[in-house]
């Protein structure tokens, strides 16, 4: 499995991202898969921002509720996060995770074994 993460970039406090992971390796169709999108800021570690599996369940750090919606679109093989409201404190790397063959997901770093490469959102005051 290969992730790819796009979408990322400088936004002013208010404002909206939309973060994309492309997957190849396999289908979402077809498989169990969980899917999560994590955020490390400097200094900090690694954080769950938000997961998904197979029924469509979703679950989202208690930081970022009401303010980002995970998504998937099963036929582009794309995991999405539109991020509104942003604050500065959003302000990360953020991964994309898959963990394909599981029904029942966990949103931490430990239970995930495929991870994209990362993408920067950097949100100014």
């Amino acid at each position: 499995v290969q992730l790819v993460e796009s979408g990322g970039g400088s936004v002013q406090a208010g404002g909206s991202l939309r973060l994309s992971c492309a997957a190849f390796g396999y289908t979402y169709s077809t498989y169990y898969m969980c899917m999560g999108w994590f955020r490390q800021a400097p200094g900090k570690e690694r954080e769950g921002v938000a997961g998904i599996d197979s029924d469509v369940s979703t679950a989202y750090a208690d930081s970022v509720k009401g303010r980002f919606t995970i998504s998937q679109d099963n036929a582009k093989n794309t995991l999405y996060l539109q991020m509104n409201s942003l604050k500065p404190e959003d302000t990360a790397m953020y991964y994309c995770a898959a963990e394909p063959g599981i029904s029942l997901c966990v949103l931490t770093m430990s239970f995930f074994a495929y991870w994209g490469q990362g993408t920067q959102v950097t949100v100014s005051s």
